[in-house]
């Protein structure tokens, strides 16, 4: 019985159920991992999750069925940290936390 485990194929994600938000398939061109998305803001990969909980990233499937973000999303939110206030920074952070209860 152990061996038959080993020998089956692991599930595809979308089976196993960790996509809870509806991600739209892109091309690689307009995919970004979403270990290289934190990279590119500066920030932990925990709170790319949270951000996309949020709906600040869109998540988004490569060609390969691979979870990760749009590129788009992620310019956005670079633009948007690079010249929100701090006040407006706080604002969106409480209304952040609020969701989450």
């Amino acid at each position: 019985m152990h061996e038959d485990r080993q020998q089956r194929r692991p599930r595809p994600r979308s089976g196993r159920g960790y996509f809870l938000l509806k991600a739209d398939r892109v091309e690689d061109d307009a995919w970004m991992s979403q270990p290289e998305a934190a990279r590119h803001l500066g920030i932990a990969l925990t709170r790319v999750g949270m951000l996309i909980a949020n709906g600040h990233l869109i998540p988004a499937e490569n060609p390969a069925g691979r979870a990760g973000v749009t590129i788009a999303s992620v310019e956005a939110e670079k633009t948007w940290r690079a010249n929100a206030t701090t006040r407006t920074k706080f604002s969106r952070l409480l209304k952040d936390t609020i969701n989450w209860f």
